[in-house]
Formats: C-alpha cells, structure tokens, sequence
C-alpha cells in the first residue's frame, strides 16, 4: 500500500470545534472546583479560628499607675540596650573598656534610681503581681550590671558571659509585664 493512502481519516472541522469546545468546559469546570475548595477551605479556617476576646479596659488606678511605670521603663529599657551595645562592640573592638565602664556605670546608676521609683509607686491590688515582677526584673539588671563592672577590677571578661544570664532573665520579665500594660511595645515574636 502506498503511503498517501496510509494517512488517517480526515475529521470534519465541526468535530474538531466541537472537541475543543467540550474541552474548554471541562477545564472551566475543572478551574471553578479548584477555588470553590480552595474558597471554602478558607471560609471555614476563618470561622473554626477562635477569636481572641478584646482586653478589659484599665481601671482609673491601674491607667494612673501605668502612667507612672511608662518613664521609669523608658529609662530602663535605653540603659538595658546601652549596655548590652557596649558590651557587644566592646567584644568586637569597637568599644573600648573606658567606653564601657561608663555605660555600665550609667545603666546601674539608672536600675538603681529605677528601683527607688518602683518602690514609691503604689500599684493597685490587680497589678501588684505584675508590679513585683517588673521590679524584680529591673533587681536582676542591677545584678548584671554589678557583674560587668568586676571585670574592671581583676580584668576578667568572663564577668559579662556571668552577667549575660541575668540579663536575659530580666529582659524576659520586662517583656512578659510589658505586653500587659503597653500591648503594642512588644511585637509577637
């Protein structure tokens, strides 16, 4: 047999429109089930997740005392980040060990006069748990600060690996009372 009569048969072009338009409907179809799904699988996560209830408004004793925490914070977190900069540039040489002292000095005089403020405030009833950890966290951040310091009289550097602990400690407190009273200062991690 020759090959020109070895060809297929030629199919009609209203067929091949046909197929094609057939086609067409059954990926159309295909597509809308996709993000149907994809639609209701959102739908039902947005519902199934639980909605966090708003926080109670402060009392007019607890806005007063908060009031009173914020510049006391304030200077607590700055000498906090200063001095854990000065350590850290001091360790990379860009600081040097009088820099440094001066910094630690200036943080322990800030956790020191922090903590003769704390202990004036009043805080009421609600939040004198929370206050009591604030001023414990600003205890260990004295605590470090001491700790640094020893190494300017023996000229050890182990003194800030020693320190680093409370440090860390009294960061984590300050945060976990912090988010209570200012909820927006400390963004989710």
């Amino acid at each position: 047999m020759p090959l020109a009569e070895m060809r297929p048969p030629k199919v009609p072009r209203r067929t091949l429109v046909a197929l094609a338009a057939l086609l067409l409907i059954v990926v159309g179809i295909v597509i809308l089930a996709v993000v149907r799904e994809a639609n209701s699988r959102r739908l039902v996560a947005a519902v199934s997740r639980p909605v966090k209830p708003p926080r109670p408004a402060l009392t007019r004793d607890e806005e007063k005392y908060v009031q009173a925490l914020w510049p006391i914070h304030g200077a607590v977190e700055r000498s906090s980040a200063r001095m854990s900069l000065g350590q850290i540039f001091y360790i990379t040489k860009d600081l040097d060990g009088t820099d440094l002292k001066e910094r630690v000095d200036e943080a322990l005089a800030t956790y020191r006069g922090a903590g003769i403020k704390l202990r004036a405030l009043e805080p009421p009833p609600s939040l004198q748990r929370a206050h009591e950890d604030y001023a414990a966290a600003v205890g260990l951040f004295e605590k470090s600060a001491v700790e640094v310091l020893r190494m300017f009289e023996d000229g050890r550097d182990d003194h800030m690996r020693i320190a680093a602990p409370f440090s860390r400690k009294a960061n984590d407190k300050i945060r976990e009372v912090g988010v209570k009273f200012w909820p927006n200062e400390f963004p989710p991690n």
